[in-house]
């Protein structure tokens, strides 16, 4: 099920969503310290994030999917967000250093897909960051915030899908360990709430932020060649007709001449 690009701004326009992106930025940050001279892709509706990046790197642009829509960013500067097709990104093999994904895996409809053109356009050394919305967590209950549409993943999901399309996790992190209520209280003590979700280790928050690399040499599994038995049968001289056995049937001696018959 996909977000429209302006529900998706409308809640990060709002005090909820501003306290999230703090909080997700924040994991992000802890992660990916600085770009520089780094080649940075954003995927999904990644522009609320990518102010860490865009000043330092390369080159930073965004991506959104054609069923959700674009709007422009920067606002005050020349575009560097366009529409595209997921499966098919407009770039060539091993074009960007790292890359964003958020609010992208949960609401795609071919998430392995979406994996595979993802690995094709990133570098050999490159490293990628998806912000997946947590299974077991609250935020995924509510359907008030962008994290309670599309499939949430649990852990173990995340590392079977991320194998299945030529990844490898290395760093794992959580954040929105508060509940998505918009009371002030609850808001102004964000922060209390994610030190203590993160020093107990917590597994109700909201979203998961793993980091992976490209696997540039996959396995290709060896399938032996299974060896087939021809059974051995033996010789055959003469025509059934003409064996002993069917001649006597019929009357006539083995024995007899050719001209005696």
């Amino acid at each position: 099920m996909t977000i429209d690009v302006i529900d998706l701004r409308d809640f990060y326009s709002q005090r909820l969503g501003i306290v999230a992106r703090r909080l997700i930025n924040r994991g992000i940050h802890a992660r990916w310290p600085d770009a520089a001279g780094q080649r940075v892709l954003g995927l999904g509706y990644p522009t609320p994030y990518l102010g860490l990046f865009r000043e330092d790197s390369e080159r930073c642009i965004a991506f959104m999917p054609a069923a959700q829509g674009v709007l422009k960013w920067p606002t005050a500067r020349p575009t560097l967000a366009t529409l595209v097709d997921e499966f098919s990104l407009p770039l060539p093999d091993a074009a960007v250093d790292r890359i964003l994904l958020v609010h992208a895996l949960e609401i795609s409809d071919d998430p392995e897909g979406l994996l595979r053109e993802v690995w094709r356009v990133l570098a050999p050394s490159g490293r990628m960051m998806a912000v997946i919305p947590n299974r077991r967590g609250i935020w995924t209950r509510s359907d008030a915030t962008p994290f309670g549409h599309g499939r949430p993943y649990s852990r173990s999901q995340i590392t079977q899908l991320l194998r299945q399309t030529w990844f490898t996790p290395t760093a794992w992190g959580e954040a929105l360990f508060l509940p998505p209520v918009r009371s002030g209280w609850f808001l102004r003590s964000a922060m209390a709430w994610e030190q203590v979700g993160a020093a107990l280790s917590l597994p109700f928050a909201g979203v998961h932020i793993v980091e992976a690399t490209k696997q540039v040499y996959r396995a290709i599994p060896a399938h032996r060649e299974r060896t087939r038995l021809i059974p051995s049968l033996p010789p055959v001289l003469v025509p059934s007709s003409l064996r002993p056995e069917n001649i006597r049937f019929s009357g006539v001696s083995p024995r007899q001449k050719p001209e005696q018959r």
